[in-house]
């Protein structure tokens, strides 16, 4: 495994890093380790196991998890991965190599972060979803593209790779 992290990650070589969360701030920041206190924790999760690393050092991290309020937090219980820090060239100062996270999947939607202030904003929402519901899903005053999309269907071609996946074929 160390040899993921010196040879591929910090050398650069990856280009893209998918990462889940328990907790996402406005600025994509991570929480995976503790809901609640640190030293008193409501719940202790399994922990970094990475992710700072891969959100630190990949060229680009993609965040994919529910969309809720619990989940999407005004303020993290605690951080464990950087993401956009606290917004703007913030990230910058920290001399980080990765540019940082550039999308957040859930299953409401998708947010990618402004420019300039790099808070992340809801840019698409899925068929059958609502702005309402990204809304209330997110605990900080979630800001809506001026020019949100809906995401498209699944191809015919895509539906049957993910068929052949979960089926277990290749």
């Amino acid at each position: 495994m160390p040899e993921i992290f010196s040879y591929w990650l910090q050398a650069g070589r990856v280009d893209v890093g998918f990462l889940g969360a328990a907790q996402v701030d406005p600025y994509g920041n991570i929480n995976t380790t503790v809901v609640g206190d640190y030293r008193r924790p409501k719940v202790r999760l399994p922990g970094a196991g990475g992710a700072p690393e891969i959100a630190a050092s990949a060229k680009e991290t993609f965040i994919m998890l529910r969309q809720n309020a619990r989940a999407f937090v005004s303020e993290l219980d605690f951080c464990t991965s950087v993401g956009n820090y606290k917004g703007g060239d913030s990230r910058d100062a920290l001399g980080m190599t990765g540019s940082g996270p550039s999308v957040i999947i859930t299953d409401i939607g998708v947010l990618r972060p402004e420019p300039g202030t790099r808070e992340f904003i809801l840019t698409a929402l899925h068929p059958g979803r609502t702005i309402d519901e990204a809304v209330a899903a997110t605990g900080w005053p979630l800001r809506v593209s001026t020019d949100l999309t809906a995401t498209a269907p699944p191809t015919d071609g895509e539906l049957a790779a993910l068929r052949a996946l979960k089926a277990g074929e290749s």
